[in-house]
């Protein structure tokens, strides 16, 4: 009981002195610092907006903040910033009685803030530049406080450009931007027109623009299936570059810049779709085994988002240094990176796929970049399951199934011939699944989410038991012995199911036209296995006459399977090694 009554006298003068506004502690890092609490990392459900796209000397800017549907604020603090700047810039009027002016970096009316802690939906300010400002573009930096424990930090407007146009003239004035950015949190807008998915194309890719699309070559304005980003230098003098992006997807698609083609200490930029259904912006960094984390949006303007159709596009001109954390500047080279995946009430989840560059791109020259294939290692994995499961575990299941009545009374070395057919094909498969499986962790060096590894340990874990079941079987007259047939067989089936499935999901990483000819492989084992057991009912009903006949025709419809088997697997395996 001391303890609450402690934390309550030393938390209820700070949480008194930030409900009246006076947050002059927080004009630099714009934090409301409420304890040990982090801002909201979803959409701010906030906007700042401005009645005018240009800063000109000696006009008046008139600046709102307004809360988006029913969630209202009840804190806020509000700066003028150079874009890139940290320092305030500009004086504000107030127009309402629910805000104050502060003094942030030791100059007057600097910046706004909150009196009370009433529910406020919309606040009204004006700013005015200084006259002896220099000619950069500003832009609005806000904080909101919903309560104490949920707030958004550093949510910014659109930038405002700077000119010397001070007569204003007869001219209507520009669109009102209804777009937020983000440093922390995402930037969310549909209302922006034009939307960039009608604009964004491959027009002018390697002459212009660096264009980095999946398939190879497609164009967003005519494919919706396209997943397509570009990169256009501006100015290579304050090196801004304008990037797009786009794709089909329902939660978010992204693309980054890499030292390697694995994910990790990656630079990017995420565009989603938020749990208010709302299209953001997110500048993060890839740890490659985690969810990015978010960094500051930046030096970030012209953001225009949208998403129609399941279609997500985003373009922005961005002057950020490129930073992977082991190489910075916009001298360097970097792998491009592009990811889609779904999302839950605005948190991306784990990207459904992503493709790489296959070489290192200096996106200040125009190029057309090229996807790289899967490495060498993974190839191998692929194959090995290829060959341990569709061909040898299919020999090893159909001699122990069908081939033992035929090999029947033929011995070799004191066991059935059929038999030993059996371990050793199926001992090849288990160690074929074996070095699949470790090649891929030791590649991978982390487990990864999806259903392909959690498949492929399944079959790991229950490949283990069933050469265990084998040692411990009991005789062939043994009354029991009925137990280990039918358990040594079933466990049998389960993991060829899920061998294929694990199959199935590993090559839909790779090319979802693998999966159809990974589709008629199965088809045809599946017929197969149909013809032959309505062999094995009609052998049992034949004379003896007809047993040499029912031999030959066995033989006749094993050697045609394995034929089939064969060019599936051929097809595959040249179809894995050219992905």
């Amino acid at each position: 009981m001391d303890h609450i009554v402690l934390l309550l006298v030393c938390v209820a003068p700070v949480i008194w002195c930030y409900s009246s506004g006076q947050v002059m502690d927080s004009c630099e890092n714009m934090q409301p610092h409420h304890s040990y609490l982090s801002p909201q990392i979803e959409p701010a459900p906030f906007t700042i907006t401005t009645d005018n796209s240009n800063d000109r000397l000696g006009e008046e800017v008139k600046v709102q903040l307004q809360a988006l549907g029913s969630t209202p604020f009840i804190g806020f603090l509000l700066q003028a910033r150079e874009v890139g700047g940290l320092s305030p810039v500009g004086t504000f009027t107030l127009t309402a009685g629910a805000a104050q002016l502060l003094i942030c970096s030791q100059r007057p009316n600097s910046a706004v803030s909150h009196r009370s802690q009433s529910v406020k939906t919309s606040i009204q300010v004006t700013w005015r530049s200084e006259v002896s400002r220099d000619r950069k573009p500003i832009q609005f930096h806000a904080s909101f406080v919903q309560n104490y424990w949920t707030f958004w930090v550093d949510v910014t407007s659109l930038a405002l450009t700077f000119t010397n146009d001070s007569s204003g003239g007869s001219t209507s004035p520009p669109p009102k931007p209804t777009i937020t950015s983000s440093s922390t949190t995402p930037t969310t807008n549909t209302k922006l027109q034009p939307t960039p998915g009608k604009s964004i194309s491959s027009a002018d890719c390697g002459v212009t623009k660096v264009c980095f699309s999946q398939p190879s070559d497609c164009d967003p304005r005519v494919s919706a299936d396209c997943y397509f980003m570009s990169a256009m230098m501006l100015s290579p003098s304050d090196a801004s570059i304008h990037y797009e992006m786009t794709g089909p997807s329902d939660g978010y698609i992204s693309f980054g810049f890499s030292d390697d083609q694995m994910m990790g200490n990656d630079d990017i930029y995420i565009c989603g779709i938020g749990s208010n259904g709302l299209v953001w912006l997110q500048h993060a960094c890839s740890t490659g085994r985690t969810a990015p984390q978010a960094v500051p949006l930046g030096n970030v303007s012209d953001v225009r988002v949208s998403s129609q159709d399941r279609v997500i596009s985003c373009s922005f001109t961005s002057m950020n240094t490129i930073s992977t954390q082991r190489t910075t500047g916009f001298d360097k080279t970097y792998h491009l990176m592009f990811a889609h995946g779904p999302s839950s009430n605005g948190q991306i989840q784990f990207h459904a796929s992503t493709f790489i560059s296959t070489d290192k791109i200096d996106i200040s020259r125009p190029w057309i970049v090229r996807k790289a294939g899967w490495p060498h290692i993974i190839k191998a994995h692929g194959a090995l399951m290829l060959i341990a499961w569709m061909t040898m575990g299919s020999l090893g299941m159909m001699t122990a199934r069908y081939l033992k009545g035929v090999a029947k009374g033929q011995n070799l070395w004191g066991k059935d011939v059929w038999f030993l057919v059996h371990v050793a094909v199926m001992s090849v498969t288990t160690t074929a699944t074996v070095i699949a499986f470790v090649l891929s962790f030791s590649y991978v060096k982390a487990w990864s989410k999806g259903a392909h590894p959690v498949l492929g340990c399944l079959v790991m874990i229950l490949l283990f038991f069933q050469p265990l079941l084998a040692l411990l079987r009991c005789g062939a007259q043994h009354p029991l012995r009925f137990l280990f047939n039918w358990s040594h067989a079933s466990n049998g089936v389960v993991i060829k199911a899920l061998a294929v499935a694990a199959i199935l999901t590993g090559l839909k990483l790779i090319d979802s036209t693998l999966m159809k000819v990974m589709g008629g492989f199965v088809g045809w084992e599946a017929l197969f296995y149909i013809l032959l057991d309505v062999h094995s009912k009609w052998k049992v009903n034949s004379t003896d006459t007809l047993e040499s006949k029912m031999i030959t025709i066995y033989v006749l419809l094993m050697a045609l399977f394995f034929v089939g088997n064969f060019t599936f697997l051929v097809a595959l395996l040249v179809g894995i090694w050219m992905s």
